[in-house]
């Protein structure tokens, strides 16, 4: 991971709004409320081997598909990388036909299936998902100090594993 996405990841957090205590629901009013578009959640059913999360974004909302059988923490953390894709503003596209026989692929204008971290945009999605979980789970934006010590813990893994 290089330090401009670490950067832009860290200053995309910081213009976010949390809640407190944090509720993922007024947090998607909220992040809905900044992009001045309605975003709707869909529970879904994951399929094995399929993306564990999706966002679609139509002329009218964008849409988060969230799978209803895993755990809540799962479906939060799923539900914060479809949010980073779109707070980055990510643009992609999967095979809606395949995923959603029975939408019109006109209807839909970006498609978003998390299934790999290879790309950069999957690795800023969750990075950026990371980044607010943490700040969520402390209840307010890290200290100086601590976003030092997790600079250094994420070079510590990017040596290890590359």
């Amino acid at each position: 991971m290089d330090r401009k996405l670490w950067r832009r990841c860290q200053k995309l957090a910081d213009d976010l709004e949390l809640p407190e205590p944090f509720d993922p629901a007024e947090f998607v009013r909220g992040v809905a409320a900044s992009r001045d578009r309605p975003i709707e959640l869909l529970p879904a059913r994951a399929i094995a081997g399929g993306p564990c999360g999706l966002v679609m974004s139509t002329d009218r909302a964008d849409y988060i598909l969230l799978p209803a059988n895993t755990s809540a923490l799962h479906r939060q953390h799923i539900l914060l990388h479809e949010i980073g894709h779109l707070v980055c503003g990510h643009s992609g596209a999967v095979d809606v036909g395949a995923l959603l026989p029975t939408l019109s692929p006109e209807l839909v204008q970006r498609v978003l299936g998390r299934t790999v971290y290879t790309e950069v945009q999957e690795q800023e999605a969750e990075l950026l998902a990371t980044l607010v979980a943490h700040r969520a789970a402390r209840g307010h934006d890290p200290a100086p100090a601590e976003n030092a010590r997790v600079s250094r813990g994420l070079a510590l893994v990017e040596r290890w594993f590359g």
